[in-house]
């Protein structure tokens, strides 16, 4: 039965996402207020499917954490489903999957969101079972004893024994040298092993409070009846510390070229580029953006073109933008083809990069760029749970949820000569971190 039921959700969550597509050109309607305790609350209210998520977003993510103590907002979103004062333990995710629903969560640098999709008539479970893991979350022997293994058991398997897994790591710890951006979500093993009961409940009891995150609720909703059930099960939470931690450290600018090389248990030799790039939501952010787009977004963007398709130097090319609170990086990944150097590989990724900076693009690439990011920007709110964290992020980072609807004219007032500025500004060795990824059997003993 219980299969029956998860398989009807998958199908209305696939269905809701090519209904709604359509409707998502135009503007997504919210309504938002403050509880006295400090947390914030989104309703977003569509009939289209009968569901419902309900979301509920940390701002605490890896840069939060004491240097000493790394990989603290990972272990909580494994923690958080050991169960809660009133929730038996393994009991958390039992509840969801019986009321035919889905549930996850997700950590990064900057925050933590823990999310249920529920068939409509269950909004009431899945305020309760937020509400439970605010307040009275399991943060105990057994289970904080039990994640510890769980998470340094995936250190090991997404990381240490997988190939190119522990690029991440890698690229962070050369491109930042103060900025709590240099380690990663999964933290340091030895730091979780030694960490104390005592450690692990100051971290929940500084970040895990209301006036610390968003809650979302979205979907086939009345909005007076989902503004009702919030403040029923979270308006009592006490508020937390007023002073929660948030870095104030600003990475000096890179002045130089960091070059080196990682051997891994890897096949296909890999480089890297680190570019370090402005913050999300800054201006130049989305010109950056979209330079990437230019660059590698499809087999038709530049680096493709040239790089796989005319000069056969790669068999993969793709050039990212990190989305982080604070400035970021763009990465570029190129896989050589087999018995191209890596070097000759880089030669011609840093030829398609001058190109930019030295060239305007055409008119009809930057009418292609402007046609993609519309298309995004619908694709990204097409369903009820993309739009649930969209909202929510947007309050966390910039509180202002409204940007959900806004942002895409910070892409619209792009033009090519913000495109050819910001390649000069930012994509320049000087500027850089990169790494070539070479199998062990090339290591000179």
């Amino acid at each position: 039965m219980k299969v029956k039921k998860l398989a009807i959700v998958v199908f209305i969550l696939t269905f809701a996402g090519l209904s709604s597509l359509h409707a998502q050109s135009s503007k997504i309607q919210f309504e938002e207020f403050n509880m006295d305790n400090g947390l914030h609350v989104i309703l977003h209210e569509d009939h289209s499917t009968p569901i419902v998520a309900v979301s509920v977003m940390y701002h605490v993510g890896s840069k939060n954490e004491d240097p000493d103590l790394r990989g603290f907002a990972h272990f909580f979103e494994h923690l958080m489903f050991e169960g809660t004062k009133n929730i038996d333990r393994g009991a958390y995710s039992r509840y969801v999957e019986k009321a035919g629903g889905t549930l996850n969560a997700s950590t990064s640098s900057d925050r933590t969101y823990y999310y249920e999709i529920l068939p409509s008539n269950q909004l009431e479970l899945g305020l309760w079972l937020e509400s439970e893991r605010m307040l009275h979350a399991r943060v105990d022997s057994e289970g904080v004893n039990t994640q510890k293994k769980v998470v340094i058991e995936e250190k090991k398997q997404r990381y240490d024994n997988r190939p190119y897994g522990s690029l991440m790591i890698e690229i962070m710890k050369r491109a930042y040298d103060k900025h709590p951006y240099r380690w990663t979500t999964i933290g340091d093993p030895d730091h979780i092993r030694s960490a104390s009961i005592q450690d692990f409940r100051d971290f929940y009891q500084e970040f895990y409070v209301p006036n610390n995150a968003v809650l979302t609720i979205a979907g086939d909703v009345n909005k007076e009846e989902a503004r009702s059930l919030a403040k029923k099960y979270f308006a009592d939470i006490p508020r937390g510390p007023e002073d929660i931690y948030r870095p104030q450290v600003k990475e000096p600018e890179q002045q130089q070229e960091v070059r080196d090389t990682v051997y891994d248990d890897i096949r296909l030799p890999a480089v890297i580029q680190a570019y370090h790039i402005p913050a999300l939501g800054t201006e130049d952010y989305y010109a950056v953006d979209m330079l990437a787009s230019l660059l590698s977004e499809g087999q038709s963007s530049r680096l493709y073109q040239k790089l796989v398709d005319q000069k056969e130097l790669a068999m993969q090319v793709r050039l990212m933008p990190m989305d982080m609170e604070d400035p970021g990086l763009a990465l570029t990944f190129a896989l050589p083809n087999v018995g191209v150097d890596p070097a000759k590989l880089e030669t011609a990724m840093d030829k398609e990069i001058k190109r930019v900076r030295n060239e305007l693009i055409t008119d009809r690439e930057m009418q292609k760029l402007k046609n993609q990011f519309e298309s995004k920007m619908v694709q990204r709110n097409s369903s009820i749970s993309r739009r649930a964290m969209n909202l929510a992020r947007k309050y966390t980072y910039f509180e202002n949820t409204n940007r959900v609807n806004t942002e895409i004219e910070k892409y619209r007032a792009v033009d090519k000569q913000d495109l050819k500025r910001v390649a000069n500004e930012y994509f320049t060795p000087e500027n850089r971190v990169v790494l070539y990824y070479l199998p062990q059997s090339q290591k000179k003993k």
